[in-house]
C-alpha cells in the first residue's frame, strides 16, 4: 500500500518536471482537451468513487488550509472530501 503511494508521488513529480520543458501553447491545448474529457465524464458518471490513494493528496493539502471558526457543528471541508 505504501509502495503504491510512493510510486504515485514519484510519477507526479516526473510529470511536473516534464511540464517545465513544454511550451505555453501545448499546455493550453492540453487544458482544453482535459476540460472536454471532464465534461464528458461528468455527463456519464456524475460522482466518481475515490480510493485511499486519491484522498491522500487532499489530506496532505487540507492541513495547509486555515481552520474556519464556528465550524464545530457543521461538516468541515476536509470531512466532505475525505468521507466515503
Amino acid at each position: 500500500m505504501s509502495l503504491r503511494l510512493l510510486y504515485l508521488i514519484f510519477n507526479r513529480l516526473l510529470d511536473w518536471l516534464m511540464l517545465l520543458s513544454r511550451t505555453t501553447s501545448s499546455k493550453d491545448i492540453e487544458l482544453l482537451v482535459l476540460r472536454h474529457e471532464v465534461a464528458k465524464l461528468r455527463r456519464t458518471n456524475p460522482r466518481p468513487r475515490l480510493d485511499w490513494a486519491d484522498r491522500a493528496p487532499f489530506a496532505a493539502l487540507i492541513r495547509r488550509v486555515p481552520a474556519v471558526e464556528g465550524a464545530e457543528t457543521q461538516l468541515t471541508f476536509p470531512d466532505l472530501l475525505l468521507r466515503r
